[in-house]
């Protein structure tokens, strides 16, 4: 018995000692205890990391760690501005005419824009199977066959991997898979307006693609070293040129987009073997880059790692800034070699309520704030500036806020016979219409006051916006004690009774007006914010029908221009004004051309106008054409303006160098995280409830002990 009882004390020290020298709820493996790695989450799976087809902002996320385009944006320096990145520096035009001889930017003959790209030299890939070669320098991985993949079935597993030189033939191969009739690039369309050769090369293709399948080699590698592309040149190992079409000052803009970021011809052949795919063992799963981190893990249904690429070449930390840089610490570590951080892992978290019950335990050290969680983390003053509730001051938490360069808008369909086209009746309607949403009040109820309601389409930030009461729209608000005021439904009112349907009735027939709001199919969740539209289309007197139809379909509607009304929104690819304003140009109307411009919206004037502003400078002579532009559209409301985002990030104290950047996504190499004071915070916050376990372990024993004791009865009385 005594023996029993020890070994019962034992157990029972032993549990309570041991839950006292650990955190029971940490997510993580116990030997990435204590490492320097940063903890992340994500919500959407990416679906492209090739950078030919990625263009959403949860696969940037990734791809901006990896891949490197020539140029990117300075990480501290407000407005946005562009500056190299693998280029020596950013390149300026030179103008020809249509045989290649120079001319001067204004000249009649300008046919073509020259942008020639010097590669620094030492730049060196990620370690990757496709780039391994033996001693007489011959790829490894020449031929796969289907005994050598059975037991391939991630990167990882390949034993040999190696590395090479960047060059510059690897920016020109991947210009040319932008003509890749497999891939299905976005940006094709509008690139092959500029990229001389583009719209050719792809016909090539097809034409090559549709000649395998006949010839029954459907999905064989298509070489593309093999087909000349007339608008880029390679000059030299390290040089590169490109040829566009006319005058494209915001280009270089496009220079730090992942579209334009290198492909090594190695690599696109080793991802095309066959059986590749089948295991997904493809670019679109596994990127290849020089830039400060590879992808080693890649589960997207539930973790994602990104580890410091060894062969990175050790890009330092900015020495310049915004005055408010230097006190904030964000230049405490100038010159410094980056990255700083050795290890990233995210996790994905398909419900509101884990991620930011982790982030609250210190397991995440970032965290967006969802609607319902806001109160709890944020406080307004009102003077409308945003601070952390003393919660979360407590816990060393702090607010980041940055006005997001996008716009929410609702669009009307300019080719619909009731909504839209040029016709002053139409014109009023949709201006009563912009009155009457109210989206200040929508930005309350729905997205916790994170947004500035929209004065036209060029968000804050951007060159061309105008603030105060020179920028307001004044047919939707008057300019009172010093800031903008929606103008009253009345006047909502009177302009539809000028349009021809007084108290919501058309004024010849009598029949009430119905409008249509084209939206996809939504949950429950999204009842309250559709009934928020009726109500505010019933203050006119106008009946709204909701029209649901799956993601699908809806697009279809849109491209179709068969939508009447709809709400839409878009995120700047650069900074430039010619960015939101190409909304509006005619030759982009989506059903027309499948170009952006949604709402079909077409005005010569504005077309002029535009043509005009999108090759000049930013300076008062630009200004002034943008503010011509921006009272056009106001007046015609092809849009209800909406409102620009407002992004709020939580993070924690402990992390470092984090600045919002609304361009640019590749922002993890420059943060820095202090390791001892999360362990510290983590191991404060997570502190084990024991009494529960004590307790159970008494009552465990109060129902042992009995038996115990009868045993040892009966083992007496038999030794007797």
């Amino acid at each position: 018995m005594r023996a029993h009882g020890r070994l019962l004390l034992i157990w029972l020290v032993t549990t309570l000692a041991t839950a006292c020298g650990q955190t029971w709820n940490d997510p993580y493996a116990a030997a990435d205890s204590g490492a320097n790695i940063l903890y992340s989450a994500f919500t959407d799976r990416p679906k492209h990391l090739d950078p030919v087809q990625s263009y959403s902002e949860d696969e940037a996320g990734f791809n901006a760690q990896i891949y490197e385009p020539p140029l990117q944006y300075h990480y501290l320096k407000r407005p946005y501005t562009l500056v190299p990145l693998t280029a020596a520096d950013v390149p300026k035009p030179v103008f020809t005419d249509a045989q290649g001889h120079p001319v001067a930017e204004d000249s009649p003959r300008l046919a073509f824009s020259v942008f020639q790209i010097s590669i620094k030299p030492g730049i060196r890939y990620q370690p990757h199977p496709a780039l391994a070669v033996d001693g007489a320098g011959k790829p490894v991985y020449p031929t796969l066959s289907p005994e050598a993949l059975r037991g391939i079935h991630a990167m990882k597993d390949f034993r040999h991997t190696g590395t090479r030189e960047l060059v510059a033939d690897d920016y020109a191969y991947q210009i040319k898979r932008l003509a890749h009739p497999r891939l299905h690039s976005p940006i094709f369309g509008l690139m092959s307006e500029y990229i001389v050769g583009l719209r050719e090369l792809a016909e090539t293709l097809r034409a090559e693609d549709r000649r395998m399948t006949e010839q029954g080699r459907a999905g064989e590698w298509l070489d593309l070293a093999q087909y000349a592309l007339d608008g880029v040149e390679v000059v030299d190992r390290y040089t590169y040129r490109l040829r566009v079409k006319g005058r494209y000052r915001q280009f270089p803009y496009w220079l730090a987009m992942s579209f334009f970021a290198p492909v090594p011809r190695e690599v696109d052949r080793f991802h095309a073997q066959p059986g590749m795919a089948e295991k997904n063992l493809t670019l679109d799963w596994y990127p290849v880059g020089t830039g400060p981190y590879m992808l080693t893990e890649n589960n997207p249904n539930s973790r994602m790692v990104l580890e410091r690429n060894p062969n990175f070449r050790g890009e330092t930390y900015p020495s310049e800034g915004q005055p408010e840089d230097r006190a904030g610490g964000l230049l405490a570590d100038v010159g410094k070699p980056l990255p700083f951080i050795d290890k990233v892992v995210f996790t994905r978290e398909k419900e509101g309520i884990p991620y930011w019950n982790k982030f609250q335990q210190g397991y995440y050290d970032a965290s967006g704030i969802a609607s319902d969680n806001f109160d709890q983390a944020v406080r307004i003053s009102v003077e409308g500036d945003a601070n952390v509730t003393p919660d979360m001051e407590k816990k060393g938490i702090r607010v980041e806020t940055s006005v997001a360069t996008a716009t929410r808008y609702f669009a009307f369909n300019w080719l619909d016979p009731v909504v839209g086209g040029d016709s002053e009746r139409a014109r009023k309607l949709r201006q009563a219409v912009s009155v009457a949403l109210d989206w200040e009040e929508f930005i309350s109820i729905f997205a916790n006051g994170r947004g500035i309601a929209a004065q036209g389409p060029v968000a804050p930030g951007i060159f061309g916006h105008r603030e105060g009461r020179e920028g307001i729209n004044a047919q939707v608000y008057e300019w009172e004690n010093g800031r903008p005021r929606r103008k009253p439904i009345a006047e909502a009112r009177r302009l539809l009774a000028e349009a021809g349907y007084p108290g919501g009735r058309d004024a010849a027939s009598g029949e009430p007006l119905v409008l249509y709001l084209d939206t996809t199919d939504r949950g429950p969740g999204d009842k309250s914010r559709l009934d928020w539209y009726r109500k505010q289309f019933s203050a006119l007197g106008v009946q709204l029908e909701i029209r649901g139809t799956d993601y699908n379909r809806f697009q279809d509607k849109v491209r179709k221009g068969a939508a009447q009304m709809f709400v839409w929104g878009w995120n700047a690819d650069y900074p430039d004004p010619e960015n939101f304003l190409f909304l509006f140009q005619g030759s982009q109307s989506r059903a027309r051309f499948q170009g952006e411009n949604a709402a079909n919206y077409s005005n010569p004037e504005f077309d002029r106008l535009f043509e005009q502003m999108k090759h000049m400078e930013n300076g008062p002579q630009r200004q002034a054409l943008i503010d011509r532009m921006v009272a056009i559209l106001q007046h015609d409301a092809p849009w209800s303006f909406g409102y620009h985002p407002k992004d709020y990030s939580l993070r924690h104290e402990w992390t470092g160098n984090v600045k919002p950047n609304q361009m640019a996504r590749n922002g993890v190499k420059y943060q820095k995280i202090d390791v001892d004071l999360r362990t510290r915070r983590r191991a404060e916050w997570n502190q084990p409830v024991l009494w529960p376990l004590a307790g159970l372990a008494l009552l465990l024993v109060a129902a042992v002990w009995p038996l115990l004791r009868s045993w040892r009865r009966r083992e007496a009385m038999t030794a007797t």
